[in-house]
C-alpha cells in the first residue's frame, strides 16, 4: 500500500535510480512515489542496495534473490533448502490437460450491484483528516459467513472508528447483515453482539475454532483484535482475552484459519504491519496545499506474523517464534494459506508491502520453512519489492498445482507466479497475457474465482489508489477505479473482459475489501465490495449458471470440521479439476467457505475425489450438477438444505 515518501526532518532523502545507475529527474530527489516502479534505491547512508548492485551484473532472478539472501547471511540455508522434497506429480493429469486445451464456451454474464434493493445500507468511514494518518488509508474489509447454519451465507462488513483527531458524525460499528432468503438483508449486528465499536477494524477471518458446527468471526484491527464464539443462538460471545488472540499492539491487516499440525482443530494466522503510530506521523509529500501524502512504507519499522496454535480448549498458543514464521520482519497485507507443493500440510504465502512476500513450507513437526527467495515469490522478475496487497491461489493451467496471484500499486505490474512442481515460481505475468494491461490501476485486492462457469479460473481483481489527491502527482491516474475481470481462456491464458460485464461492474470505486460467495445459491459468483469511504456494493452475478456447476461443503470429522486444507478432485467427461479448501482470503477478507466447480457445458461428473486434512480419501461416483452438496468425512453425501432465492 505504499504511496508517497517526502522528506521529514532530520531525514535524508532516497535518490530514485533507474536501471542504468543515472538518478531520476530531479522532482523524484528527496521523495519518490512507490508507484513509480522504474528503478532501484539507494540508502540514507549512501550505501547501494544490495538489489541493485546485483541486478547491474546478473540477469537470472532466482539467482539473484539467492545471493541477496547470501548477502544476508543465509547462502547456506538456502542452498540446503534447494535439495527439500516435494511430494506429488502431475503426470495423472496429463490426458485431462489435452481434453481441457479446447475451454469451455464462455457464457454472457452481467453484474448487477443490487446492494439498495437488498437493504445493505453500510458505508466505509474513511476517518480522512488533513494530518493524513497512515490508518485512513487502508480501508476495511468484508467476508461472508453462514452464521446461523441455515444455508443461507450472511454478509460481514468491517468498520473504522474515531482517533483523536477525527470524530465521526455517528457512532461507527462494523454490521453483520443476515440473507433473508429473498434477496434482502436485514442488520442484526446489535443482536448478535459483533459491532466492534471501537475498535479500528480492518479484516474479518471465518472459521469454526471450536468445531461447534457455527463459524467464528475473527476482527483484525489496529492494536489489538476480537475473536467473537458463535453461540449457535444467532448470538456471539467475545472471548478474545480468554482465548489469548488478542494480538495486543499489533497493526493486524489480514488473518485465516488453517489446520498447520493436522490435529483437527483450525488454527490462527494474523498479518501485521507496521510500527506507525499518531505519534510519529510524518509529513510526507510537498509543502504545498492539498499536497500532503499518507507516507511510504519504507518510514516505518515492520511488524511480524503472529501464528496461534489452537489448544483444543478455546484457548490458543502463540507459536509465532517456535514457527518460524514469527521471525522475520513483515509490512503483511495478503495472506493465502495453501498446499503449494502437494505434500498434504498446508503452507504460507504472505503479500508485504515493498518488502519480500514470504513463503513458508509446512514441515510437518510445527515448523515452517522460509523458502521466500529460493521459490522465487519475494520479488519481481527484475527483483524488485512491490507494494503487494491482495493474494489468491488457483491452480490456472489445470497441471494440479496452485499458482499465485499479487496486486500492486499503479506503474507496477500485478504479478501471477506460475507453480513449477519443484518449489519454485517463475513470474508468468506476461506469457500469461496479464501483462502491463493495467499499469494505471492500483489493485488492492482480488481472487480467482469461475465466473462464467467455464472449468477455468478468472481473476477478479477490485482497484483504488491509496492517495486521495493521486491526481496531483500522477495526472494519467485516478483515486477512484474500476474494477477489473480477466477471463482465463484455457491453460493460464487470460484477456480483459472487464467491460463485457457491465456498467455497475465498471462503475469506478476506492475498492478495498473484495469477497466472493453465491449467496443467492443460484450457481453463479457473486461479489461484495466495501468501498473507502463510501457504501457498500452487492454485484450479483447474472448470467454465469448458463454453464453447468457444482459446490462443495465440506464437513469434517476426523479432520477439522470446515475441511480446511482438503483437496477435492473433479473429473467431468474427461475434464479434470482440482481445487483446495483454503484457508486465508487475500487482502482483509473472508469468501464463500464452498467449493466451486464450473463445468461447461458438460453435464456429468464422473467422479470426485477428496483428500481429507486427515489423510483419509473418499471417491464418489456419479455426483449430481447443478446443486450445492455438503460431504461429510466418512459419510458422502449427506442432507442439507440451501435455499434458492427467486429466479430472476
Amino acid at each position: 500500500m505504499a504511496v508517497v515518501q517526502g522528506l521529514p526532518a532530520g531525514r535524508k532523502p532516497w535518490p530514485f535510480r533507474k536501471a542504468g545507475g543515472k538518478v531520476a529527474h530531479p522532482e523524484f530527489v528527496g521523495f519518490h512515489t512507490h508507484s513509480d516502479a522504474r528503478g532501484y534505491r539507494v540508502s540514507p547512508e549512501g550505501t547501494p542496495n544490495p538489489a541493485a548492485a546485483i541486478l547491474n551484473v546478473m540477469p537470472s532472478r532466482r539467482r539473484f534473490l539467492a545471493d541477496l539472501a547470501a548477502l544476508s547471511g543465509g547462502a547456506l540455508a538456502l542452498r540446503r533448502a534447494l535439495s527439500y522434497p516435494i511430494a506429488g506429480s502431475a503426470a495423472s493429469l496429463t490426458a485431462s490437460r489435452a481434453a481441457k486445451a479446447a475451454a469451455s464456451a464462455s457464457v454472457p454474464v452481467h453484474y448487477t450491484n443490487v446492494a439498495d434493493a437488498a437493504g445493505l445500507d453500510f458505508v466505509q468511514d474513511a476517518t480522512a483528516t488533513e494530518q493524513k494518518y497512515y490508518l485512513e488509508t487502508m480501508g476495511t474489509g468484508v467476508g461472508w459467513i453462514d452464521y446461523d447454519q441455515n444455508g443461507l451465507i450472511d454478509l460481514y462488513f468491517v468498520q473504522s472508528a474515531a482517533t483523536d483527531i477525527y470524530k465521526p458524525p455517528r457512532p461507527l460499528r462494523s454490521a453483520l447483515y443476515r440473507n433473508n432468503g429473498n434477496g434482502t438483508f436485514t442488520d442484526v449486528t446489535e443482536k448478535a453482539g459483533v459491532g466492534a465499536a471501537g475498535l479500528y477494524g480492518q479484516g474479518a477471518a471465518v472459521g469454526d475454532f471450536d468445531n461447534d458446527g457455527f463459524p467464528d468471526l475473527y476482527v483484525t484491527g489496529y492494536g489489538r483484535s476480537i475473536l467473537y464464539r458463535n453461540n449457535g443462538d444467532g448470538t456471539f460471545t467475545d472471548v478474545t482475552e480468554k482465548a489469548g488472540v488478542a494480538n495486543t499492539g499489533g497493526w493486524g491487516t489480514s488473518a485465516g484459519w488453517f489446520d498447520f499440525d493436522r490435529d483437527g482443530y483450525l488454527d490462527l494466522l494474523v498479518c501485521n504491519y507496521i510500527e506507525w503510530s499518531a505519534q510519529n506521523n510524518m509529513w510526507c509529500g510537498d509543502h504545498k496545499a492539498g499536497y500532503r501524502a499518507y507516507c511510504h512504507p519504507d518510514n516505518y519499522k515492520g511488524q511480524h506474523l503472529k501464528l496461534y496454535r489452537n489448544n483444543h480448549d478455546g484457548t490458543f498458543t502463540d507459536v509465532s517464534q517456535k514457527s518460524g514464521v514469527g521471525v522475520p520482519e513483515a509490512k503483511g497485507m495478503g495472506v493465502v494459506l495453501a498446499d503449494f507443493n502437494n505434500d498434504g500440510w498446508t503452507d504460507i504465502a504472505v503479500a508485504n508491502d515493498t518488502w519480500p512476500n514470504f513463503l513458508f513450507l509446512n514441515q510437518k513437526d510445527g515448523t515452517f520453512k522460509d523458502v521466500s527467495f529460493i521459490s522465487g515469490l519475494a520479488a519481481s522478475e527484475d527483483g524488485r519489492y512491490e507494494a503487494g496487497m491482495g493474494i489468491d491461489a488457483a491452480d490456472v493451467d489445470g497441471d494440479g498445482w496452485p499458482d499465485i496471484y499479487i496486486t500492486h500499486l499503479d506503474h507496477e505490474l500485478n504479478r501471477l507466479y506460475h507453480n513449477n512442481h519443484d518449489g519454485t515460481f517463475d513470474d508468468d505475468t506476461y506469457p500469461s497475457g496479464i501483462g502491463n494491461s493495467a499499469i494505471d490501476l492500483s489493485g488492492v485486492t482480488m481472487k480467482f474465482l469461475d465466473y462464467d462457469n467455464d472449468g477455468w479460473p478468472d481473476i477478479c481483481q477490485l482497484n483504488g489508489a491509496m492517495l486521495d489527491n493521486i491526481n496531483l502527482y500522477h495526472s494519467e491516474v485516478s483515486y477512484k477505479e474500476p474494477m477489473l475481470m480477466y477471463r482465463n481462456a484455457g491453460g493460464g491464458k487470460f484477456h480483459k473482459v472487464s467491460d463485457q460485464l457491465g456498467a455497475d461492474f465498471m462503475r469506478p470505486v476506492a475498492g478495498r475489501g473484495l469477497a466472493v460467495a453465491d449467496y443467492d445459491n443460484d450457481g453463479d459468483l457473486d461479489l461484495a465490495v466495501n468501498v473507502r469511504g463510501d457504501r457498500a456494493e452487492l454485484l450479483r452475478n447474472d448470467g454465469g449458471n448458463a454453464n453447468n456447476w457444482l459446490a462443495v461443503l465440506l464437513v469434517g470429522t476426523k479432520s477439522n470440521r470446515d475441511g480446511v486444507g482438503a483437496s477435492l478432485r473433479l473429473v467431468s467427461e474427461g475434464f479434470t479439476q482440482v481445487r483446495q479448501r483454503q484457508g486465508g482470503m487475500g487482502y482483509m477478507s473472508a469468501s464463500d467457505p464452498r467449493v466451486h466447480f464450473g463445468l461447461g457445458a458438460r453435464k456429468t461428473i464422473e467422479s470426485l475425489e477428496i483428500t481429507w486434512p486427515s489423510g483419509a480419501v473418499e471417491k464418489l461416483d456419479k455426483v449430481p450438477v447443478n446443486q450445492i452438496v455438503t460431504i461429510k468425512e466418512g459419510e458422502g453425501i449427506v442432507p442439507r438444505a440451501f435455499p434458492k432465492i427467486g429466479a430472476r
